[in-house]
């Protein structure tokens, strides 16, 4: 697998230079972050909805919506800041592939496994009462 992430690293690395852009982690975070709270967003209310149907009336469910919204927003800040503060010579550094590849696939973990994790516990939680 590591070798794969370096053989992508790698290709990354060459199509901007073939396309002619800067490297910049700043802004490729940036997307990564836009874009897995699209897809989270489209998982939460898509599980979500799917606990309202099968626990009815229980008030669990929505406390489970307010948690992930209020647990994303903090941790997808927190990627983009990591990513935001760099100094322009920084952004462009190609040693910091490995970081940002490692930082991108946590960020994706959490955006698709997110919603599942927690709102499967909130429907145990209500099972049990």
């Amino acid at each position: 697998m590591v070798k794969a992430l370096r053989r992508t690293d790698e290709a990354d690395r060459d199509q901007h230079a073939a396309d002619g852009r800067a490297l910049d982690w700043r802004k490729g975070m940036s997307d990564n972050v836009a874009y897995a709270l699209l897809v989270y967003t489209g998982l939460q209310i898509f599980v979500t909805v799917h606990a309202i149907k099968q626990l009815g009336s229980s008030i669990l469910p929505y406390l489970a919506l307010v948690v992930l919204v209020a647990g994303i927003i903090p941790a997808c800040r927190w990627f983009e800041r990591r990513w935001r503060d760099l100094s322009d010579e920084q952004a462009a550094d190609p040693s910091l592939a490995g970081a940002y590849r490692r930082d991108q696939i946590l960020l994706w973990v959490l955006a698709i496994g997110l919603p599942f994790v927690l709102t499967g516990l909130f429907m145990g939680i209500a099972a049990i009462f």
